[in-house]
């Protein structure tokens, strides 16, 4: 049996076969008396020598410094590479190719950043240069690497809920209920703090406000064996086509629930829209894996059987451990519930007035709007202004809002009276003011003397003044106010990057290219500090915005 060969020997022999060369006939020599020594084979040397991972790599004294160009060169040269790929990017990702790159620089050169680049001939190979765009990590792989993801949770139950929408692989049951032109989707809910989970099938041409609105009060109800309930003060969704609807955006307002979506694509450069790597996601997959695969042996005959088999799944999820309380989902979020306990619901009659869509009509003269062909009487004020019409999305009554007041419900408009009859309609409060005008103008006398231009008359300027149109001192104004112009200027463009940077309290050699470049531009356009602070402040008071 061989013996164990010592770390040592290991270490030293590994250490004298790196000074050689890979060719050099002492290595084999080196090998075959070791062989010798502990009395195995050659082999089992090399096996040894290639399964000890702690020994430490000897490398070259040149290791790293090319030889036939300098080592700030390489970096320069590897630099224009990188820029001349990513300008060549085309829509699906191709771009030159690094032999392509260095083939013109040879040959035709490139201006980057204002200094002419060529490369002189076979001083730099396409493998060289992979390697050093690889070890500098300058390759396209590497440099559009993800942000790092922050996982964040909520600090108490139903302030924050996770809301998706996702396509269901129960394709058939649509096809059973008759609706063969429409999909079944899966409407998802997360509770942020807890992981408490509502969900709910339903079968539509895709995802809408409608759908998004009817689940998610189905979701704050109090339900029976489901423990969510209660308004959430934010929802966290997608940019899809719910959360650019005016009227799923007008009932959120109304309850006082905040939307927040996901950051849009580049918004830092690097950024995709969104990774698909949440809680609510995770809830996705979950019951796709669990519970939609045994729709392969039974399969429901209506929505609400597909429903109740969801909700009795969802009921033994809850039960499940939190990620890292140590209590269930469901105590997890009664434990962490406010101190004033949870914002109840109101009730469906109450949610479908608030379920509207707004849409501009201009009123007719005889105050009638048309809506999908039936027309609608409103008030008399409103004949010829432009007012917005709230449209139920649960129900047929039609508001409008006008002055910023509310009004209706208005119905089905009458049809035309008959010849030889009469209707008038009831006095509108600007009708009323016009006759009040009306009647005013009859009783205005204005004396002769105003005919001869005399304004110093003493008994027009009493007549004036009696009237209340003038004040007796009629000279009040601001002095206008001299200012140096350096108060009002910047001196030069360094000035004003000296004060943007005091301004947002860091300096701007560390701000993204394209805010860099906004600020350029800002400072191309305008050195007024005013115009300019102005346009500074809106711009990044926009993107902390987008961004949070």
């Amino acid at each position: 049996m061989s013996k164990a060969i010592p770390e040592e020997y290991l270490i030293a022999l590994h250490n004298k076969l790196m000074d050689l060369s890979a060719r050099d006939p002492k290595r084999m020599e080196l090998l075959y008396h070791a062989s010798e020594n502990f009395n195995v084979s050659i082999s089992t040397i090399r096996r040894y020598l290639q399964n000890y991972h702690k020994l430490k790599i000897k490398r070259r004294f040149d290791y790293n410094k090319p030889r036939k160009i300098s080592h700030e060169n390489i970096i320069k040269f590897c630099k224009a590479i990188a820029v001349l790929q990513e300008g060549s990017v085309s829509k699906k990702g191709r771009h030159l190719s690094t032999g392509r790159v260095i083939w013109i620089l040879e040959n035709v050169g490139a201006e980057v950043d204002g200094i002419f680049l060529k490369l002189p001939k076979n001083t730099l190979s396409k493998c060289m240069a992979n390697r050093y765009l690889k070890r500098l990590g300058l390759t396209r792989k590497q440099r559009l690497k993800q942000p790092v993801v922050v996982r964040f949770q909520a600090e108490n139950s139903n302030d924050c809920w996770q809301f998706d929408f996702t396509e269901s692989e129960l394709r058939s049951l649509s096809k059973k209920i008759g609706d063969d032109d429409k999909k079944l989707y899966l409407a998802s809910i997360i509770d942020d703090r807890s992981g408490i989970i509502y969900q709910e099938y339903f079968i539509a041409d895709g995802e809408n406000s409608t759908d998004a609105l009817k689940f998610l009060f189905n979701a704050m109800i109090e339900k029976d064996n489901f423990l969510l309930k209660g308004i959430p003060k934010m929802i966290y969704m997608d940019n899809g086509p719910s959360a650019k609807s005016k009227t799923f955006k007008r009932v959120m307002d109304l309850l006082g629930i905040i939307i927040q979506k996901h950051l849009p694509a580049n918004s830092d450069g690097r950024r995709v829209t969104a990774r698909a790597k949440g809680k609510v996601e995770r809830a996705f997959r979950s019951s796709q894996d669990q519970f939609e695969t045994l729709f392969h042996f039974n399969e429901p005959n209506s929505l609400e059987e597909a429903n109740l088999w969801l909700w009795s799944y969802l009921h033994d999820t809850n039960k499940l451990p939190h990620r890292n309380s140590g209590f269930s989902r469901n105590e997890d979020w009664k434990l962490n519930l406010p101190e004033k306990g949870y914002s109840k619901m109101c009730s469906w009659e109450k949610f479908c007035q608030m379920a509207r869509e707004p849409v501009e009509r201009k009123v007719s003269s005889d105050a009638r709007i048309k809506l999908d062909g039936i027309q609608y009487q409103l008030l008399p004020e409103m004949a010829g202004e432009i007012v917005t019409i709230l449209v139920g999305v649960f129900d047929y009554e039609v508001y409008a809002e006008f002055n910023g007041e509310k009004f209706g419900p208005f119905y089905k408009s009458e049809d035309p009276i008959p010849l030889g009859t009469y209707r008038s309609f009831k006095k509108t409060k600007n009708e009323k003011q016009d006759e009040e005008i009306s009647s005013l103008v009859k009783s205005i006398k204005i004396p002769r003397a105003i005919m001869t231009m005399n304004c110093e008359d003493k008994e027009i300027i009493d007549v004036i003044k009696k009237t209340g149109f003038i004040e007796e001192n009629v000279d009040k104004f601001i002095p206008f106010k001299e200012y140096d112009e350096s108060e009002l200027f910047f001196k030069d463009p360094i000035d004003a990057k000296i004060a943007i940077s005091m301004y947002l309290g860091k300096p701007l050699s560390i701000l993204l290219d394209n805010q860099i470049n906004q600020i350029e531009q800002f400072i191309s356009e305008s050195l007024c500090k005013k115009i300019l602070m102005e346009k500074i402040k809106m711009f990044f008071t926009i993107r902390t915005c987008v961004n949070d």
